[in-house]
């Protein structure tokens, strides 16, 4: 978990030290938390999902995987707004009526 927080982190360009003033931890508690040293509390757990704009399965979930599908396409996904999951659904849906098609031409 604590890795997941440290990558979006960066991902939003926060500074560590920046992030832990937001939670109003301190700096050390805040990388005990990304190096998995500590566990934060609830209620800063959920403000981390906050600030990183994250889910909480998101960072709780870390290596389930959905029917084969990489683990780091289902973490981007997360990290998406609804418009862009439907914009993503509507790419699966044409890959899928593509590799129909492919599938249902007869062979020479």
């Amino acid at each position: 978990m604590g890795n997941r927080i440290k990558i979006r982190r960066k991902e939003l360009r926060i500074k560590q030290a920046e992030l832990a003033e937001k939670l109003n931890i301190s700096n050390n508690h805040m990388s005990s938390i990304e190096n998995g040293r500590q566990k934060p509390s609830l209620d800063i757990f959920i403000r981390i999902c906050d600030l990183l704009n994250v889910t909480p399965d998101y960072l709780l979930l870390g290596s389930m995987h959905a029917y084969n599908i990489p683990q780091d396409i289902i973490d981007k996904l997360r990290l998406c707004n609804q418009s862009d999951i439907e914009l993503a659904g509507d790419f699966i849906e044409l890959l899928v009526k593509r590799n129909n098609k492919t599938h249902n031409e007869p062979k020479l």
